[in-house]
């Protein structure tokens, strides 16, 4: 697994920039096959959720947005982050009522998120063998799955040992 892929290097210290650049690329490199485009408000709302593995509100990234001058107006914070999910380049953390831009946007998939509950930071892992599981738990009952969020809470390496509990 490459390192910017690893789910413990979103909670240790690193390149950030790397991930930047590299999160950037690959959305524009999606979206190009999508036959969509980054406006610059869009641009601006992923590189804010880029700086860091951790999940933001909108209102937080409306306030980052008004500093570099792209206004204050709920519904642009809103149509760029609506934009970035439909696109796969950002989640929704239904807990947190937060985004974080997406690990893995050059390919389609449904992570598990790993939630820091000390730092906030954020972390992306594959999820296959738990939904693999939840699907099978349904169908025994009949059910089927069309949507699920998964989000794990708990403490990082980094803050566990810092006792950060």
């Amino acid at each position: 697994m490459a390192q910017g892929n690893d789910p413990a290097h979103a909670f240790a210290p690193h390149d950030h920039a790397a991930c930047q650049a590299r999160g950037l690329d690959e959305a524009e490199a999606r979206l190009a096959r999508q036959g969509a485009k980054l406006t610059p408000v869009r641009r601006r709302t992923l590189e804010i959720l880029l700086e860091a593995h951790r999940a933001m509100g909108a209102y937080e990234v409306l306030d980052r947005l008004a500093e570099d001058g792209f206004g204050k107006q709920p519904p642009v914070v809103y149509r760029a982050l609506e934009f970035l999910v439909q696109h796969g380049l950002a989640h929704r953390l239904q807990r947190l009522n937060a985004f974080a831009a997406c690990a893995h946007p050059g390919h389609e998939h449904a992570p598990v998120f790993l939630i820091c509950r000390s730092c906030d930071r954020v972390a992306e892992t594959e999820a296959a063998p738990v939904r693999d599981r939840l699907s099978k738990a349904a169908q025994a009952h009949g059910f089927t799955v069309e949507r699920a969020t998964i989000e794990a809470v708990g403490l990082c390496g980094t803050c566990a040992e810092a006792g950060r509990a």
